[in-house]
């Protein structure tokens, strides 16, 4: 395959109160610029290397790794010849990372600190922060050691949670960067844009930055706000692209969540950090993560005019590769913590299947090389159902809607059986992501069935046949 990036992703994170039980969220689409790009997941035991050098196949990235481990869960390209975009994952320390949300920095910054070539960029991020960090903030702090020490290669956010904090990171030059803790009783969506505002450099529990960058914005004269540091207007972009590219996805997010907010799709002032009128529950940020502006004229599948349909760019897409939500629960043992809630292809169409990430592993089918097609590959059979469930989708919405609701009627009841399960460990805990994974690949297969029959009765080449015929 040719080499294609992945820069076009929708990214969801929520606090602890925010949420229904009281569990911390980061979730995204990971998007390619081609609707086919295989996926596969993988699970790293621990460790202790005794070769750390590490040096990134994407674009030479270096930099020696800490001797020690931790197992962790990853979705790698199947390709890795490129790099390996290890993506999402949970290690066993409990700690998530998301890596990474596309973002653009203004030329005037990128003039004065541009991006660093062989610094680190998508392709590494997850494979040399994840196994070495036991926190959320360790995560953001070794990250963003890394730039400091060699560099960017692009303008990244990144999200990281822990049982108890979710924080959003921004790499905003080529060796600058800030995160913010999103409140405990807040949400947060971002959409290819840098999005934090204000920075309080007096409150260490809720922001951290690269060490000088405020001397690097004085210095340069950056801060078109003056005396206030809002980090998206001194690094970000406001143009037709944000407008149309981003922002609606922003604001639909925020309309699902805040049905009370009143925004524009198309405000460059959408706030960073959001209040939802309700607690927030695994089955909505899936339905917002495979959104398309339902019930809007601007829904790419419905009814508005031609030129509304097509006016913003939608949340799932043919070309989402990997959708995951990430939860950490706060009231279960250790090794039932983390849940890794993931979907191949269009979350519109295609259910997430829940895995323990402390299993030592997410099924054979999903961790096999996947390159060429194969219909019981759970990548290629995702993607078949993305196809079939586009097609003639206003004549099927209630065979679709039907199986939307029986998957995670399905994941939720696996959870709960899982739960309670006697004496877990990494290997039962494995063999039972197993069994949900066969479970929801049978469920798949059922749906596809039923929507080639459908289909078939759709086709225009048909015609009202005489019965005696």
């Amino acid at each position: 395959m040719n080499r294609h990036t992945h820069q076009a992703c929708t990214s969801f994170l929520a606090g602890k109160l925010a949420t229904i039980d009281g569990s911390t969220l980061i979730a995204r689409n990971e998007d390619n610029f081609v609707a086919i790009w295989p996926k596969r997941a993988l699970k790293h035991a621990a460790g202790t290397a005794s070769d750390s050098d590490f040096i990134s196949k994407n674009n030479g990235f270096h930099t020696l790794l800490p001797t020690h481990s931790f197992a962790y869960t990853s979705m790698p390209d199947t390709d890795p010849s490129e790099g390996y975009y290890e993506e999402s994952g949970i290690n066993d320390q409990n700690v998530a990372m998301s890596a990474t949300e596309s973002a653009y920095t203004n030329s005037h910054v990128l003039g004065i600190d541009p991006l660093v070539t062989d610094g680190i960029a998508e392709d590494a991020m997850l494979t040399v922060v994840l196994p070495y960090v036991d926190s959320a903030r360790a995560g953001i702090q070794r990250l963003g050691d890394l730039i400091t020490a060699n560099g960017a290669a692009e303008t990244n956010g990144v999200l990281f949670s822990d049982t108890e904090e979710v924080w959003y990171m921004e790499i905003v030059s080529g060796h600058h960067w800030v995160a913010q803790r999103i409140p405990d009783d807040a949400y947060a969506v971002v959409a290819n844009q840098l999005a934090i505002e204000d920075v309080d450099f007096t409150n260490a529990q809720n922001y951290m930055t690269s060490p000088d960058i405020r001397h690097f914005v004085q210095a340069n004269r950056l801060n078109p706000d003056g005396t206030r540091f809002n980090s998206r207007h001194i690094f970000g972009t406001h143009n037709a692209d944000d407008a149309h590219y981003n922002t609606p996805r922003v604001w639909y997010g925020h309309k699902l969540f805040t049905p009370s907010a009143f925004e524009e799709p198309i405000s460059m002032e959408l706030p960073f950090i959001q209040h939802a009128e309700h607690k927030i529950s695994i089955e909505e940020v899936e339905a917002f993560l495979g959104s398309h502006y339902q019930e809007t004229p601007f829904d790419p599948l419905g009814h508005g005019t031609d030129e509304e349909r097509h006016r913003f760019r939608a949340v799932g897409l043919a070309r989402t590769q990997n959708s995951h939500i990430l939860q950490l629960r706060r009231h279960v043992s250790p090794l039932l913590t983390g849940i890794i809630w993931q979907c191949l292809g269009n979350p519109a169409f295609s259910p997430y299947v829940p895995f323990y990430a402390a299993g030592d592993q997410l099924g054979t089918a999903w961790s096999a090389n996947n390159t060429d097609y194969s219909p019981t590959n759970p990548y290629w059979a995702a993607k078949l159902l993305d196809v079939l469930s586009e097609d003639h989708y206003h004549q099927n919405r209630k065979l679709l809607s039907d199986f939307q609701k029986q998957t995670q009627i399905a994941g939720l009841h696996r959870l709960t059986l899982g739960d309670a399960a006697e004496q877990p460990t990494s290997a039962t805990l494995g063999s039972f992501n197993a069994a949900t994974a066969d479970e929801l690949a049978q469920a798949i297969h059922q749906q596809t069935a039923k929507l080639v029959q459908a289909n078939a009765e759709q086709s225009q080449l048909t015609f009202t046949m005489d019965q005696n015929l």
